[in-house]
Protein backbone atom coordinates (compact mmCIF):
# COMPACT_ATOMS: atom_id res chain seq x y z
CA UNK A 1 0.00 0.00 0.00
CA UNK A 2 1.39 3.35 -0.94
CA UNK A 3 1.65 6.04 1.70
CA UNK A 4 -0.86 8.85 1.42
CA UNK A 5 -0.74 12.57 2.10
CA UNK A 6 -3.59 14.82 3.06
CA UNK A 7 -5.45 16.79 0.42
CA UNK A 8 -4.78 20.52 0.67
CA UNK A 9 -4.84 23.55 -1.61
CA UNK A 10 -4.97 22.61 -5.28
CA UNK A 11 -5.33 18.92 -4.50
CA UNK A 12 -8.52 19.60 -2.51
CA UNK A 13 -9.94 21.49 -5.46
CA UNK A 14 -8.99 18.58 -7.72
CA UNK A 15 -10.89 16.13 -5.54
CA UNK A 16 -13.86 18.49 -5.33
CA UNK A 17 -13.99 18.64 -9.10
CA UNK A 18 -13.72 14.90 -9.65
CA UNK A 19 -15.09 12.97 -6.71
CA UNK A 20 -17.75 15.22 -5.28
CA UNK A 21 -20.80 14.45 -7.34
CA UNK A 22 -22.77 11.49 -6.06
CA UNK A 23 -26.40 12.49 -6.18
CA UNK A 24 -28.81 9.71 -7.04
CA UNK A 25 -31.82 10.03 -9.28
CA UNK A 26 -34.21 8.35 -11.64
CA UNK A 27 -31.65 5.96 -13.02
CA UNK A 28 -29.51 5.75 -9.91
CA UNK A 29 -27.94 2.41 -9.10
CA UNK A 30 -27.64 2.99 -5.38
CA UNK A 31 -24.28 4.62 -5.33
CA UNK A 32 -22.59 5.44 -8.61
CA UNK A 33 -20.61 8.66 -8.52
CA UNK A 34 -19.36 11.16 -11.03
CA UNK A 35 -21.11 14.03 -12.72
CA UNK A 36 -23.63 12.08 -14.74
CA UNK A 37 -27.12 10.68 -14.38
CA UNK A 38 -29.39 8.36 -16.30
CA UNK A 39 -33.13 8.79 -16.64
CA UNK A 40 -35.60 6.03 -17.46
CA UNK A 41 -38.46 6.87 -19.78
CA UNK A 42 -41.00 8.70 -17.58
CA UNK A 43 -43.89 6.60 -16.25
CA UNK A 44 -46.49 8.41 -18.27
CA UNK A 45 -48.83 6.30 -20.32
CA UNK A 46 -49.96 9.36 -22.25
CA UNK A 47 -46.45 10.10 -23.49
CA UNK A 48 -45.38 8.92 -26.92
CA UNK A 49 -42.86 6.06 -26.79
CA UNK A 50 -39.24 7.06 -27.29
CA UNK A 51 -37.96 6.65 -30.86
CA UNK A 52 -35.46 4.04 -32.10
CA UNK A 53 -36.13 1.65 -29.23
CA UNK A 54 -34.59 4.09 -26.75
CA UNK A 55 -34.12 2.62 -23.26
CA UNK A 56 -33.66 5.97 -21.59
CA UNK A 57 -31.51 9.06 -21.52
CA UNK A 58 -28.14 9.99 -20.05
CA UNK A 59 -26.89 13.40 -18.95
CA UNK A 60 -23.38 14.66 -18.26
CA UNK A 61 -22.32 17.85 -16.48
CA UNK A 62 -19.32 19.48 -18.19
CA UNK A 63 -17.55 21.56 -15.57
CA UNK A 64 -15.19 23.47 -17.84
CA UNK A 65 -17.61 24.30 -20.65
CA UNK A 66 -20.49 25.19 -18.30
CA UNK A 67 -23.08 23.04 -19.99
CA UNK A 68 -24.85 19.67 -19.96
CA UNK A 69 -24.66 16.99 -22.66
CA UNK A 70 -27.70 14.80 -23.31
CA UNK A 71 -27.85 11.37 -24.97
CA UNK A 72 -30.44 8.78 -25.87
CA UNK A 73 -29.66 5.15 -25.07
CA UNK A 74 -30.50 2.44 -27.57
CA UNK A 75 -32.23 -0.39 -25.69
CA UNK A 76 -30.79 -3.08 -27.94
CA UNK A 77 -27.18 -1.99 -28.40
CA UNK A 78 -26.68 0.44 -25.54
CA UNK A 79 -25.32 2.98 -27.98
CA UNK A 80 -25.41 6.63 -26.95
CA UNK A 81 -26.68 9.18 -29.46
CA UNK A 82 -26.24 12.88 -28.80
CA UNK A 83 -29.49 14.80 -28.34
CA UNK A 84 -28.66 18.02 -30.16
CA UNK A 85 -26.42 20.75 -28.79
CA UNK A 86 -25.38 20.96 -25.17
CA UNK A 87 -27.63 22.97 -22.85
CA UNK A 88 -26.26 25.87 -20.85
CA UNK A 89 -25.75 25.42 -17.10
CA UNK A 90 -24.24 27.72 -14.51
CA UNK A 91 -20.54 28.29 -13.83
CA UNK A 92 -18.70 25.09 -12.97
CA UNK A 93 -21.43 22.42 -13.18
CA UNK A 94 -20.12 19.46 -11.19
CA UNK A 95 -23.07 17.20 -10.39
CA UNK A 96 -26.22 16.20 -12.25
CA UNK A 97 -29.15 14.10 -11.10
CA UNK A 98 -32.58 13.12 -12.40
CA UNK A 99 -35.76 12.89 -10.34
CA UNK A 100 -37.28 9.39 -9.95
CA UNK A 101 -40.06 10.10 -12.44
CA UNK A 102 -37.55 10.96 -15.16
CA UNK A 103 -39.32 14.28 -15.77
CA UNK A 104 -36.72 16.70 -14.38
CA UNK A 105 -32.93 17.07 -14.13
CA UNK A 106 -30.90 19.21 -11.73
CA UNK A 107 -27.30 20.43 -11.89
CA UNK A 108 -25.18 21.84 -9.06
CA UNK A 109 -22.93 24.68 -10.26
CA UNK A 110 -19.90 24.97 -7.98
CA UNK A 111 -18.61 28.36 -9.13
CA UNK A 112 -21.89 30.26 -9.51
CA UNK A 113 -23.22 28.76 -6.26
CA UNK A 114 -26.58 27.70 -7.64
CA UNK A 115 -28.66 24.87 -9.09
CA UNK A 116 -29.94 24.70 -12.65
CA UNK A 117 -33.24 22.89 -13.27
CA UNK A 118 -34.49 21.36 -16.51
CA UNK A 119 -37.58 19.57 -17.78
CA UNK A 120 -36.97 16.39 -19.79
CA UNK A 121 -38.86 15.81 -23.01
CA UNK A 122 -40.49 12.40 -22.53
CA UNK A 123 -40.05 11.49 -26.19
CA UNK A 124 -36.64 12.88 -27.13
CA UNK A 125 -34.90 13.33 -23.79
CA UNK A 126 -34.05 16.94 -24.63
CA UNK A 127 -33.55 19.34 -21.73
CA UNK A 128 -35.37 22.66 -21.40
CA UNK A 129 -34.29 25.13 -18.73
CA UNK A 130 -36.81 25.77 -15.95
CA UNK A 131 -36.26 29.49 -15.43
CA UNK A 132 -33.20 30.99 -13.78
CA UNK A 133 -30.86 28.94 -11.62
CA UNK A 134 -31.80 28.86 -7.93
CA UNK A 135 -29.30 30.06 -5.36
CA UNK A 136 -27.57 27.48 -3.16
CA UNK A 137 -24.52 27.99 -0.93
CA UNK A 138 -20.90 28.69 -1.81
CA UNK A 139 -19.40 25.83 -3.76
CA UNK A 140 -22.57 23.90 -4.60
CA UNK A 141 -21.05 20.48 -4.94
CA UNK A 142 -23.44 17.52 -4.99
CA UNK A 143 -27.15 17.35 -5.74
CA UNK A 144 -29.56 14.50 -5.07
CA UNK A 145 -33.33 14.05 -5.18
CA UNK A 146 -35.37 12.28 -2.51
CA UNK A 147 -36.92 8.98 -3.73
CA UNK A 148 -40.35 10.60 -3.38
CA UNK A 149 -39.31 13.15 -6.00
CA UNK A 150 -40.53 15.97 -3.74
CA UNK A 151 -37.24 17.29 -2.36
CA UNK A 152 -33.69 18.04 -3.52
CA UNK A 153 -30.54 18.47 -1.45
CA UNK A 154 -27.27 20.23 -2.29
CA UNK A 155 -23.99 20.22 -0.35
CA UNK A 156 -22.09 23.54 -0.23
CA UNK A 157 -18.43 22.82 0.44
CA UNK A 158 -17.21 26.33 1.26
CA UNK A 159 -20.13 26.98 3.61
CA UNK A 160 -20.00 23.51 5.20
CA UNK A 161 -23.74 23.04 4.99
CA UNK A 162 -26.61 21.50 3.03
CA UNK A 163 -29.37 23.35 1.17
CA UNK A 164 -32.88 21.91 0.91
CA UNK A 165 -35.40 22.55 -1.87
CA UNK A 166 -38.95 21.46 -2.59
CA UNK A 167 -39.73 20.36 -6.14
CA UNK A 168 -42.90 21.51 -7.88
CA UNK A 169 -44.41 18.26 -9.15
CA UNK A 170 -45.87 19.97 -12.22
CA UNK A 171 -43.10 22.33 -13.31
CA UNK A 172 -40.02 20.90 -11.61
CA UNK A 173 -39.14 24.31 -10.19
CA UNK A 174 -37.10 24.42 -6.98
CA UNK A 175 -38.03 26.43 -3.90
CA UNK A 176 -35.60 26.85 -1.03
CA UNK A 177 -36.66 25.39 2.33
CA UNK A 178 -35.41 27.65 5.10
CA UNK A 179 -31.77 28.17 5.97
CA UNK A 180 -29.09 25.66 5.01
CA UNK A 181 -28.35 23.04 7.68
CA UNK A 182 -24.85 22.67 9.11
CA UNK A 183 -22.67 19.78 7.97
CA UNK A 184 -19.02 19.02 8.66
CA UNK A 185 -16.03 20.73 7.06
CA UNK A 186 -15.97 20.64 3.24
CA UNK A 187 -19.04 18.43 2.69
CA UNK A 188 -18.73 16.33 -0.43
CA UNK A 189 -21.43 13.82 -1.31
CA UNK A 190 -25.04 13.85 -0.11
CA UNK A 191 -27.26 10.81 -0.45
CA UNK A 192 -30.75 9.79 0.68
CA UNK A 193 -31.66 6.29 1.87
CA UNK A 194 -34.17 4.27 -0.22
CA UNK A 195 -36.99 4.97 2.22
CA UNK A 196 -36.52 8.72 1.83
CA UNK A 197 -36.44 9.14 5.62
CA UNK A 198 -32.73 9.88 6.11
CA UNK A 199 -29.92 11.81 4.42
CA UNK A 200 -26.17 11.43 4.89
CA UNK A 201 -23.23 13.68 3.99
CA UNK A 202 -19.51 12.81 3.75
CA UNK A 203 -17.33 15.61 5.15
CA UNK A 204 -13.87 15.69 3.59
CA UNK A 205 -11.93 17.84 6.08
CA UNK A 206 -13.58 16.84 9.35
CA UNK A 207 -13.29 13.09 8.65
CA UNK A 208 -16.87 12.26 9.51
CA UNK A 209 -20.40 11.66 8.25
CA UNK A 210 -23.38 13.87 9.07
CA UNK A 211 -26.80 12.23 9.36
CA UNK A 212 -30.22 13.85 9.14
CA UNK A 213 -33.86 12.90 9.40
CA UNK A 214 -36.09 14.22 6.62
CA UNK A 215 -39.43 15.84 7.40
CA UNK A 216 -41.89 13.96 5.18
CA UNK A 217 -44.04 17.06 4.71
CA UNK A 218 -41.52 19.87 4.24
CA UNK A 219 -38.32 18.02 3.34
CA UNK A 220 -36.44 19.88 6.07
CA UNK A 221 -33.36 18.22 7.52
CA UNK A 222 -32.81 17.71 11.25
CA UNK A 223 -29.44 16.54 12.51
CA UNK A 224 -29.32 13.03 13.96
CA UNK A 225 -27.60 13.28 17.32
CA UNK A 226 -25.27 15.91 18.66
CA UNK A 227 -22.24 15.01 16.57
CA UNK A 228 -21.31 13.58 13.19
CA UNK A 229 -20.05 9.98 13.11
CA UNK A 230 -16.33 9.42 12.62
CA UNK A 231 -15.07 7.97 9.35
CA UNK A 232 -11.61 7.36 7.99
CA UNK A 233 -9.32 10.06 6.63
CA UNK A 234 -10.89 12.36 4.04
CA UNK A 235 -14.21 10.70 3.16
CA UNK A 236 -15.34 11.76 -0.29
CA UNK A 237 -18.45 9.70 -0.90
CA UNK A 238 -21.36 8.10 0.95
CA UNK A 239 -23.86 5.58 -0.34
CA UNK A 240 -26.66 3.46 1.13
CA UNK A 241 -27.05 -0.13 -0.06
CA UNK A 242 -30.28 -1.16 -1.85
CA UNK A 243 -31.72 -2.73 1.31
CA UNK A 244 -31.41 0.56 3.19
CA UNK A 245 -29.74 -1.26 6.09
CA UNK A 246 -26.14 -0.16 5.60
CA UNK A 247 -24.14 2.93 4.62
CA UNK A 248 -20.62 2.90 3.16
CA UNK A 249 -18.02 5.65 2.97
CA UNK A 250 -14.79 5.41 0.91
CA UNK A 251 -11.97 7.27 2.68
CA UNK A 252 -9.60 8.76 0.10
CA UNK A 253 -6.60 9.29 2.33
CA UNK A 254 -6.76 6.16 4.51
CA UNK A 255 -7.36 3.76 1.61
CA UNK A 256 -10.33 2.01 3.16
CA UNK A 257 -14.12 1.93 3.39
CA UNK A 258 -16.08 2.70 6.54
CA UNK A 259 -19.27 0.66 6.97
CA UNK A 260 -22.24 1.46 9.18
CA UNK A 261 -25.55 -0.09 10.10
CA UNK A 262 -28.54 2.25 9.86
CA UNK A 263 -31.10 2.34 12.64
CA UNK A 264 -34.28 2.16 10.58
CA UNK A 265 -36.21 4.12 13.21
CA UNK A 266 -33.80 6.96 14.00
CA UNK A 267 -31.38 6.87 11.07
CA UNK A 268 -28.41 6.77 13.44
CA UNK A 269 -25.23 5.14 12.14
CA UNK A 270 -23.29 2.48 14.06
CA UNK A 271 -19.98 1.04 12.95
CA UNK A 272 -20.02 -2.44 11.43
CA UNK A 273 -17.73 -4.97 13.11
CA UNK A 274 -14.40 -5.08 11.27
CA UNK A 275 -14.86 -1.63 9.73
CA UNK A 276 -13.04 0.05 8.07
CA UNK A 277 -12.36 -2.43 5.27
CA UNK A 278 -9.20 -2.26 3.19
CA UNK A 279 -9.50 -0.77 -0.30
CA UNK A 280 -6.95 0.35 -2.88
CA UNK A 281 -5.09 3.65 -2.91
CA UNK A 282 -7.37 6.71 -3.12
CA UNK A 283 -10.85 5.13 -2.99
CA UNK A 284 -13.36 7.59 -4.39
CA UNK A 285 -16.76 6.00 -4.93
CA UNK A 286 -18.73 2.86 -4.18
CA UNK A 287 -21.59 1.19 -6.01
CA UNK A 288 -23.75 -1.90 -5.46
CA UNK A 289 -25.38 -4.45 -7.72
CA UNK A 290 -29.19 -4.12 -7.58
CA UNK A 291 -29.55 -7.24 -5.41
CA UNK A 292 -27.30 -5.68 -2.75
CA UNK A 293 -25.02 -8.74 -2.67
CA UNK A 294 -21.88 -7.08 -4.01
CA UNK A 295 -20.06 -3.75 -3.71
CA UNK A 296 -17.43 -2.17 -5.96
CA UNK A 297 -15.01 0.64 -5.11
CA UNK A 298 -12.97 2.78 -7.50
CA UNK A 299 -9.38 3.43 -6.39
CA UNK A 300 -8.21 6.56 -8.18
CA UNK A 301 -4.54 6.43 -7.14
CA UNK A 302 -3.85 2.71 -7.56
CA UNK A 303 -5.94 2.72 -10.75
CA UNK A 304 -8.05 -0.31 -9.97
CA UNK A 305 -11.42 -1.57 -8.71
CA UNK A 306 -11.94 -3.40 -5.42
CA UNK A 307 -14.82 -5.90 -5.27
CA UNK A 308 -16.57 -7.19 -2.15
CA UNK A 309 -19.40 -9.42 -1.02
CA UNK A 310 -21.81 -7.80 1.45
CA UNK A 311 -22.92 -9.77 4.49
CA UNK A 312 -26.69 -9.36 4.37
CA UNK A 313 -26.96 -9.58 8.15
CA UNK A 314 -24.03 -7.52 9.40
CA UNK A 315 -23.10 -5.34 6.41
CA UNK A 316 -19.46 -6.47 6.60
CA UNK A 317 -17.45 -6.40 3.37
CA UNK A 318 -15.34 -9.38 2.26
CA UNK A 319 -12.86 -8.84 -0.54
CA UNK A 320 -13.39 -10.81 -3.73
CA UNK A 321 -9.76 -11.50 -4.66
CA UNK A 322 -7.24 -8.92 -5.77
CA UNK A 323 -8.29 -5.55 -7.12
CA UNK A 324 -8.85 -5.45 -10.87
CA UNK A 325 -6.96 -2.96 -13.02
CA UNK A 326 -8.79 -0.01 -14.54
CA UNK A 327 -7.69 3.02 -16.52
CA UNK A 328 -5.86 6.02 -15.11
CA UNK A 329 -7.64 7.66 -12.15
CA UNK A 330 -10.97 5.81 -12.13
CA UNK A 331 -13.55 7.84 -10.22
CA UNK A 332 -16.92 6.20 -10.71
CA UNK A 333 -18.43 2.75 -11.16
CA UNK A 334 -22.01 1.87 -12.09
CA UNK A 335 -23.72 -1.53 -12.10
CA UNK A 336 -26.57 -2.67 -14.33
CA UNK A 337 -28.72 -5.77 -14.00
CA UNK A 338 -28.73 -8.38 -11.24
CA UNK A 339 -25.64 -10.54 -10.81
CA UNK A 340 -26.48 -14.25 -10.58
Amino acid sequence: MNSKRGLTGVSVLFVLATLAACGGGGGGDGGSGGGSATAPPPNNSAAAPPPNNVAGFAYVANSNSNDVSAYSINATTGTLTSIGATVAAGDGPISVTVDPSGKFAYVANSNSNDVSAYSINATTGALTSIGAAVAAGHGANSVTVNPSGRFAYVTNYWDSNVSTFTINATTGALTSVGAAVAAGSIPQCVTVDPSGKFAYVANLNSDNVSGYTINATTGALTSIGAAAVASGSQPVFVAVDPSGKFAYVPNFNSANVSAYTINTTTGALSGVAGSPFVAGDGPGSISFDPSGKFAYVTNSVSNDISAYTINATTGALTSIGAAVGAGIRPYSVAITGTIQ
